[in-house]
Order: structure tokens, then sequence, then C-alpha cells
């Protein structure tokens, strides 16, 4: 008996803590994967919108059905224009992080993109407290933690922006490398950090939103769907404006079709 509960305890521990962990880790890394594709990608000539576009299309018609295998012998929640006001606002902030950050990869690097990524958290915390969803207690040893760890994580961006030293490895090689900005000067790089800087400070807003529209809505299968949609409603006549080449619309069977494919975000 004693034994069994050993063992429930083991894995009420892995539950709560080894898997969240390792689920962070892995999402980390699809993350900096995707990054590194992207750019690759548009090293081959993609251009970052239409990669927008495409990859919220993509990713509606792999949930759609998946919304309702989920859901089918359950009964959804209703749908008001309160929700879908919080859907559109969740889609153009969406849309607008997305063409920051690939714009800020095009002028930085993959590598720009995964030391920016860590604002993220940063920025979270600090609208947390402005929005009242985190209580300040500076007496707390976690609540020091956080604040401490918001201080450095935000030093430690202006640093990456402001700052790029030489290369550690040279190569012979007239090859582009994907850790090489597109135009390789210091503003260039600075320019980047700070689109990155804008796009993860409206993805913590997101975050806010999201939390906020969960809870009205908890489905959650059908709310990722929905808000992909509505993105793809979003992006497809902006970035058509503003990518008017029907050709650059066209995707060969190379690295950037691998590209949208890996960026579904089911």
């Amino acid at each position: 008996e004693r034994e069994r509960e050993r063992e429930m305890a083991r894995r009420r521990y892995c539950y709560s803590e080894v898997v969240p962990f390792t689920a962070m880790i892995i999402a980390e890394c699809a993350s900096v994967g995707l990054s590194t594709l992207f750019k690759a990608a548009t090293l081959k000539g993609m251009s970052y919108r239409v990669f927008i576009v495409y990859s919220y299309a993509f990713s509606a018609l792999v949930l759609f059905p998946l919304a309702f295998i989920f859901h089918r012998k359950s009964s959804l929640p209703p749908f008001d224009a309160s929700l879908l006001g919080r859907l559109c606002l969740l889609g153009i902030l969406g849309f607008s992080a997305q063409m920051l950050g690939y714009k800020g990869i095009e002028y930085g690097s993959p590598t720009l993109g995964s030391a920016m990524s860590n604002l993220t958290p940063a920025c979270t915390f600090v609208l947390a407290i402005i929005f009242r969803m985190e209580k300040l207690a500076l007496r707390s040893s976690s609540t020091q933690a956080k604040v401490i760890g918001t201080i450095m994580l935000i030093s430690g961006a202006f640093v990456v922006i402001l700052y790029k030293g030489p290369a550690i490895i040279t190569t012979l090689s007239p090859t582009i490398s994907l850790n090489q900005p597109l135009p390789s000067s210091q503003s260039s790089w600075a320019i980047g950090g700070l689109l990155l800087a804008a796009d993860y400070f409206l993805i913590s807003i997101w975050y806010i939103v999201q939390a906020q529209t969960v809870k009205k809505y908890p489905a959650e299968f059908v709310l990722v769907f929905l808000y992909y949609v509505c993105v793809t409603i979003i992006s497809a006549p902006v970035c058509l404006i503003a990518e008017p080449n029907l050709s650059a619309w066209r995707i060969e069977a190379d690295i950037a079709l691998l590209a949208i494919i890996y960026s579904v975000r089911t």
C-alpha cells in the first residue's frame, strides 16, 4: 500500500513539475526551429507577408476537424458580440506581432529572435500587475524573484539590441549564413531588435487578452480555430495589398513549403 502511494506521489510530481517544464523546453526548441526555417525561406526569396497568410490559413485548415472532434460530445458555450470583439482584438494583436517579429528576424537573425523572446515573460508580468491580475507583494520572496528576473530580462534584451559583438567563428565561404542579418550592419541589427521587442510586447498583451477570453469561452480548440480564421481574414487583404506581385504567392515544394507546414501551431 505504501509503495502504491509513493508511486502515485511520483506520478503527481511528474505531471505537476516535469511535464510542464519539458513542454516549455519543447515549445522553445520548436520556436527556434521555426525562426531558422523562416530565415532560410526568406533567403530563398519568400516574402514574410506571404508566409504569415499561408501559415495561419494552413493552421486553420488543420485545426478545423480537430475542433469538432474534441467538442463533438459537449455543447459549446454561447457565442456573442463581446466574444467576437475579443477575437478581432486577438487577431489584430497576433497579426501585428507576426508582422513585426518576422520583419525583425529578416533584419536580424534567428539567434536575435530567440534571445529577444525572453522579453515575453517580463512584459507579461508587468502587464499582469498593471491590469491587477498579479499582486505586487514586495515582501514575498517569489515576487522579489519575479521583479529581479524581469529587470534582468529587460536589461539583457537592451544589451542584445545595442551590442552585436564580432563573429566567434569566421568562414571564407561566400555563402550567406542564417545568422547573418540581411543588411549586414549594426544599425540593421538594432532595428531588428527593436522590431522583435515590439513583437514580444504585443505577444504579452495577446496573452493577457487570451487568458480573459478563455475564461469567457472555455472551448479551447474552437477558440483557437476561430482565432486562426480571424487572423487569416485580417492578414490576407493587407498582405495582398502590400505584396501585389502574384508570383510571390506561388510556393514551391522547397524550404518555403516546409517552413509553412512546420509553422502550424495546434
